[in-house]
């Protein structure tokens, strides 16, 4: 079992910055073998892929609404996953959450909800105009 908790989420206005962070915790495991991701739901939208990473950071993709504006990273030594985002759009106001899976994936099956089997709780990012 693995636990996830997410927080940084927050208001704030347009053109604004937020960085989340997403804790992993489970016993016997080792981190740098983990998949991690970021997605997302607006409201009255579908969950949707933000960006995944290795446990090791080494591999980062992302969906192509972040280019420029996101930063996925991952911090090996806490068990954390930091999503950073620059130019807060009010269409970027959704629950954020992290995912973790035990394995390491490509870029294709990182990008989809179904191989994750544990989520946090979500963070709530707000945006106003």
């Amino acid at each position: 079992q693995v636990q996830l908790v997410e927080s940084g989420g927050g208001l704030v206005q347009a053109g604004g910055s937020l960085r989340l962070s997403c804790a992993a915790s489970a016993s016997g495991r080792t981190f740098s073998s983990y998949t991690m991701a970021w997605f997302r739901q607006g409201p009255g939208k579908e969950r949707e892929f933000v960006a995944c990473t290795g446990g090791s950071g080494i591999n980062i993709y992302g969906a192509d609404f972040v280019k420029g504006r996101f930063t996925a990273s991952s911090d090996n030594a806490k068990n954390t996953v930091n999503l950073e985002i620059t130019g807060l759009k009010p269409e970027d106001t959704a629950v954020y959450y992290c995912a973790a899976a035990v394995i390491s994936m490509g870029r294709g099956a990182c990008a989809r909800a179904s191989s994750y089997p544990y989520w946090g709780q979500g963070t709530q990012v707000t945006v106003s105009s």
